[in-house]
């Protein structure tokens, strides 16, 4: 019997020829992960085990992201013991405010995860890099810190399901992010709990990796231990000028065995909201009928790539923001805000009336930039609506693509961008 490339990657980290669903196994990792507010209790969980030093100066990564640029006196306690930390062990890859972005972002963008790696990151949306080809997963800061420590970490192997994605051409205004909101409405959020979300299919090798890397950025929202797909022209493309070491291409075989497989015809999925408090409480843009917003919001792990920009700036162009909606924009790194200044988005944006922020997790995990007070509600390219998510508890969130949330910026209302062509 064949391996998925899930099982291919997770084998060849622990020494194997051939793993099974269920088995438990230690692996070697290739990258350890952490946050302003993951990492310090990693480190404090590190210091207890009393090694003098990280098993690989080169493969812990540290960056702050949350709540920087610190939003108050505990976030910058937070971000300096995570910064003292990797001063002491002299850390290649920490990423400082000012040189840093969004770490699910800024990781890819760097060439610091490549395909056939396998990494853990004490954040849940660690999943992004499977659109690489990678095996990546989130774990808890204790796993981190041991990871920190040895270099290892015990899983699991996880069942796989297999998403085909049937068709070449997106519906108008589709993007990656319809395609996963709107498996995530036909599975539900505990729809491939600790499962390996393979995604493939003519739609996924057309798609863009900005497309990709929204898709498996949220295969835990729908419970997924990861997301995958597997390495092809477009990501060899993608980190050729990146990548600074060597890497593995793994594809699943063609006898690999499928907990089940899921087929969807793209020409059947048009652009999708996902109303409060769940991204599985999903519904066309044609059925979302009149909801007014208070905000909007492009940006995010998720949706904060160069290409999500553009797609908000064609709808935005020669369009003011409603005069009672706020419109953030939170760039992904860095490199992409430069980009986009370049391009003359960002000048597009403000002139529309929106707000543009250094790169920061800000207001999608309630964090800062952008909190929600009572009864208020927002349009957001983010990837989770829970109660409370975004500020107050009596606020809404509703999950969209970036054109969406531009276009009903413009227009006051949840609404698709052919309602302001």
């Amino acid at each position: 019997m064949g391996m998925t490339i899930t099982e291919k990657i997770l084998a060849a980290h622990a020494g194997r020829e051939h793993v099974e669903p269920g088995e438990l196994i230690n692996c070697k990792v290739d990258i350890v992960l952490g946050n302003d507010i993951t990492a310090p209790v990693a480190i404090r969980e590190f210091e207890k085990i009393g090694v003098p030093d990280v098993f690989d100066k080169e493969k812990v990564v540290l960056i702050p992201d949350h709540f920087t640029p610190n939003k108050d006196i505990k976030s910058a306690e937070q971000a300096k013991l995570m910064r003292d930390f990797a001063k002491k062990h002299g850390l290649t890859n920490y990423f400082e405010v000012g040189r840093m972005g969004i770490e699910h972002c800024l990781l890819p963008e760097q060439g610091i995860v490549l395909p056939g790696d396998v990494v853990i990151g004490a954040d849940s949306h660690t999943c992004t890099y499977g659109a690489l080809g990678a095996f990546s997963t989130g774990v808890g800061s204790t796993d981190m810190a041991a990871g920190m420590a040895s270099g290892e970490v015990w899983f699991k192997v996880p069942e796989s399901i297999k998403f085909v994605f049937n068709g070449e051409q997106l519906n108008e205004w589709v993007s990656g992010k319809d395609l996963i909101l709107y498996a995530i409405g036909d599975i539900g959020v505990d729809g491939a709990l600790y499962e390996a979300m393979e995604f493939t299919g003519p739609a996924i090798r057309s798609l863009s990796m900005d497309g990709r890397f929204t898709m498996a950025n949220m295969a835990i929202e729908a419970g997924g231990k990861n997301g995958i797909i597997a390495p092809d022209e477009v990501t060899m493309e993608y980190i050729k000028s990146r990548a600074k070491r060597p890497y593995k291409l793994y594809t699943s075989d063609d006898d690999a065995k499928y907990e089940r497989v899921i087929e969807y015809d793209v020409a059947d999925i048009e652009p999708q909201v996902a109303f409060p408090h769940l991204p599985e409480n999903t519904k066309p843009i044609s059925e979302v009928g009149t909801v007014e917003i208070d905000q909007s919001i492009i940006g995010s792990c998720t949706n904060g790539r160069i290409e999500d920009l553009r797609i908000a700036a064609k709808v935005l162009q020669g369009h003011k923001v409603h005069p009672d909606v706020r419109l953030v924009i939170f760039p992904g790194t860095q490199e992409i805000y430069k980009q986009a200044m370049k391009e003359g988005l960002i000048e597009l944006f403000i002139d529309a009336g929106g707000a543009v922020s250094t790169p920061t997790c800000g207001p999608c995990l309630g964090g800062h930039m952008g909190i929600l007070a009572k009864g208020e509600r927002s349009i957001s390219t983010t990837n989770r609506n829970f109660v409370g998510r975004m500020g107050h508890p009596e606020s809404e969130i509703y999950l969209s693509n970036p054109a969406v949330a531009a276009a009903s910026a413009i227009l006051g209302r949840i609404a698709g961008p052919k309602e302001v062509e």
